[in-house]
């Protein structure tokens, strides 16, 4: 199945907002009703594909003409990404950025030799798993034509070393599509981003995702033992033992690189076995200060649960904890709700869920039960559900992220909501701006922010300020621009800044000799060189 064109996920989970939560956006935030989206995809055309007759006939010879499609739904389907600007334009009907084909390759050998054929003819390729980038990570620049490489073929289970507990995973494969391939031998890969249901192993790998349940399994790249690499100049194949003194790890470097230098042909990854028990609770703390001390002491001394996150105040009210009970936070003084969850066998998980529990109590922490953390497990996959339903009914909604050393978290906390509230007050559409710790390490933590506001005359334009007050004030407190939703377009002049101009050098480096023609997702994450 294909993902909604104009929207998020499955057609048949779309649900609209109760009439209670929309008369509050009302209300609260002076949301009034959008107009009505593009529904018929049949309407919406990107334009004539500027390939020429040589470059299509490559691209067929390469991957079989059977597999290269120029047909305007296709070509709409493979539209930028998932974030609200996105859905904002293509819901007009603004589809002039669409590829001018889509190119689906079989294997390895082919996707050389797709980027053999864009090469010889100056076409940009952009590597497409499961279209859910929400900062312009597919949307190049600086080219004429370019196709999107769609990697929905590639999806076999390779490999399954059960001495080591590894697997060799294709990266067409998207997460459900892992863990029914994994659970079949009693294994797990235990990462479970927001975007499980529809992004890839190869889109985990090039934005260095970050599932949920990080604190007990990591994060993607934590995870990835080897890589296969296809560019324009060959192949890379990296990681021949778990860890190693020989030289820079160059996994490091295609790992999190957006398809600028590369595509990820194969990934090969830790799996864990199957959790026979699962168990998800709440605990209420009083401020978010508290919380973010009781998450800090479990995440610098242990015991580390399988899951760990805190709301803010706001979020708690709420509710969006539990986007499926969006506005029935607990009360206005619910303090701030903390999830935290379980996996293992069922002894582990009783001994650990008691020392967590004894560590959380201490630290001021109050029980809430089970019922708290079952609701936020059933429904952590709606949220992007939500915001298509916001933005049904006349809201902008958005989400950005970041993170920092723990003694940086408070400043950077409040430098953000500031920078975000001000913008959007001053714009005419004030805000209601949300916050969580998602991921915790012993040095620091991610904070994760929603905004909802009204649309405004313009709502892509009135999102621009807001979002580059956002990214100014992230650094500005020390924050790094982006903890797993990657660097895109939306992030790269700001992570630039974050590297330094020899960083930028150091890339274009890389680049340049891995990619000398420049067809690789041009524009995404690396700025332009200064001119000398």
């Amino acid at each position: 199945m294909d993902m909604l064109w104009s929207g998020w996920g499955d057609p048949a989970k779309a649900a609209p907002l109760p009439e209670e939560v929309t008369g509050l956006l009302r209300d609260l935030l002076g949301v009034r009703p959008a107009a009505a989206p593009a529904k018929d995809l049949a309407a919406v055309a990107p334009g004539p594909s500027r390939l020429t007759g040589a470059a299509r006939a490559a691209l067929g010879a390469a991957v079989g003409e059977e597999h290269v499609r120029d047909d305007d739904e296709s070509r709409v389907r493979h539209t930028r990404g998932k974030s609200t600007p996105d859905l904002l334009r293509i819901r007009t009907g603004e589809v002039a950025d669409a590829p001018d084909a889509v190119v689906l390759p079989a294997g390895h050998d082919e996707v050389l030799a797709v980027l053999a054929a864009c090469t010889a003819h100056r076409v940009a390729v952009v590597p497409f798993g499961g279209g859910t980038s929400v900062v312009g990570g597919l949307a190049p620049q600086g080219h004429d034509a370019f196709v999107a490489l769609d990697l929905r073929r590639m999806n076999r289970l390779v490999a399954l070393d059960e001495v080591s507990r590894t697997a060799t995973l294709e990266p067409g494969l998207r997460g459900p599509e892992v863990e029914a391939l994994l659970a079949e031998r009693g294994y797990t890969l235990g990462h479970f981003p927001q975007s499980f249901e529809w992004a890839t192993v190869g889109g985990f790998a090039a934005a260095r995702s970050s599932g949920q349940a990080s604190a007990g399994f990591g994060r993607f790249d934590d995870m990835v033992t080897a890589l296969q690499v296809a560019t324009p100049r060959g192949t890379l194949d990296l990681g021949r033992a778990p860890r190693s003194a020989a030289g820079p790890d160059l996994r490091q470097l295609v790992l999190g690189s957006e398809g600028a230098f590369g595509v990820i042909t194969s990934v090969t990854v830790r799996m864990h076995p199957t959790a026979e028990t699962k168990v998800y609770e709440g605990w209420r703390f009083g401020s978010f200060a508290q919380g973010q001390a009781a998450l800090r002491a479990l995440a610098q001394d242990g015991p580390l649960p399988t899951v760990l996150r805190l709301s803010d105040e706001t979020e708690t009210m709420i509710g969006l904890a539990k986007p499926d009970a969006i506005g029935g936070g607990l009360s206005s003084d619910a303090g701030c709700l903390a999830i935290v969850g379980y996996e293992g066998a069922p002894e582990e998980v009783a001994h650990r869920r008691a020392r967590v529990g004894a560590a959380l109590g201490e630290a001021g922490g109050e029980p809430l039960g089970e019922e708290p953390g079952t609701g936020w497990a059933h429904g952590r996959y709606n949220a992007p559900y939500l915001r298509d339903a916001l933005l049904d009914t006349g809201a902008f909604a958005e989400t950005l992220e970041t993170a920092a050393f723990w003694s940086d978290i408070p400043a950077l906390y409040e430098a953000v909501r500031t920078a975000l509230t001000r913008s959007l007050t001053e714009a005419g559409t004030p805000p209601l701006v949300m916050c969580h710790v998602s991921h915790v390490y012993p040095a620091g933590a991610s904070l994760y922010f929603t905004v909802v506001s009204a649309q405004g005359e313009d709502p892509v334009a009135h999102w621009a300020p807001a979002k580059r007050a956002a990214n100014d004030a992230i650094l500005a407190a020390g924050g790094t621009i982006s903890h797993h939703h990657g660097v895109g377009t939306d992030h790269r002049d700001w992570y630039a800044r974050e590297i330094g101009p020899l960083g930028v050098e150091v890339l274009h480096a890389v680049k340049d000799r891995l990619d000398p023609a420049g067809i690789l997702n041009p524009g995404i994450l690396l700025p332009p060189l200064p001119a000398l």
